[in-house]
């Protein structure tokens, strides 16, 4: 499952079912650019041609170099350390299919993670934001790990009803439409409770006619993590 998750509520913003063999990069393809936009994306995603034509839209991007990618400096800019910013150059690229794929220049970013002791490379075509803002949106890319979690961790699929493509697809959209559901209703009655408690109060209230806000301020709500098997228990306990 390809996912663009738009980090202002963290909702998927468009989301495609694909079989194992589709590689990443080829996503793009199925994706309308928002102007303005700033799309950050793994290593898996850099293909030079796709992002001149993001760079055309005109959108923004910011991505993980991979080991091979070959760039030429033309010019530095001063840098503090102390961020974690090790340097910030204007590139181009090198091989003659990559500078004729992307013919405009790029900005390389390298940035050391003290926590993880890990040395990150990024290139963008955002030429004015700070180099220490570049490396920190870097990091929101991280919410969709956790939204994919989440998935995982509070609507598992235990059975698919069908096993044609359409019943497969149809579960997993039915899945994705409640997260974005019961996060909408997080944000826009500003519930201070986690989307997994909101999900358990529906699940207990759905067929109660009252007001949604009387549902989560009615009782005292506790977190209980839940527990995750693979397996279902054969007894009970």
């Amino acid at each position: 499952m390809h996912t663009l998750l738009d980090l202002r509520g963290n909702i998927p913003s468009f989301i495609a079912v694909t079989d194992g063999k589709f590689h990443e990069v080829n996503i793009w393809d199925h994706l309308i650019p928002e102007v303005g936009a700033i799309y950050i994306m793994d290593r898996a995603y850099l293909d030079f041609s796709r992002l001149y034509l993001l760079h055309q839209v005109p959108a923004f991007f910011v991505l993980r170099t991979k080991s091979n990618t070959v760039l030429r400096r033309l010019y530095s800019s001063g840098v503090d350390k102390h961020t974690g910013v090790r340097c910030d150059q204007i590139v181009v690229p090198v091989t003659y299919y990559s500078r004729k794929a992307y013919p405009a220049k790029l900005r390389r970013i390298k940035y050391y993670d003290v926590e993880k002791d890990k040395r990150l490379t990024f290139i963008t075509n955002h030429l004015n934001l700070p180099a220490i803002t570049v490396a920190e949106l870097y990091k929101c890319r991280w919410q969709v790990e956790i939204f994919f979690k989440w998935i995982k961790q509070h609507l598992r699929i235990k059975n698919f009803y069908g096993t044609s493509e359409n019943a497969v697809k149809t579960q997993i959209c039915t899945a994705i439409s409640i997260y974005v559901l019961v996060a909408i209703i997080k944000k826009r009655l500003k519930i201070d409770l986690s989307l997994y408690t909101i999900l358990q109060i529906l699940s207990i209230t759905l067929f109660e006619k009252m007001h949604i806000l009387q549902a989560f301020t009615a009782f005292r709500y506790n977190y209980i993590a839940p527990y995750i098997a693979n397996q279902l228990n054969l007894f009970e306990s």
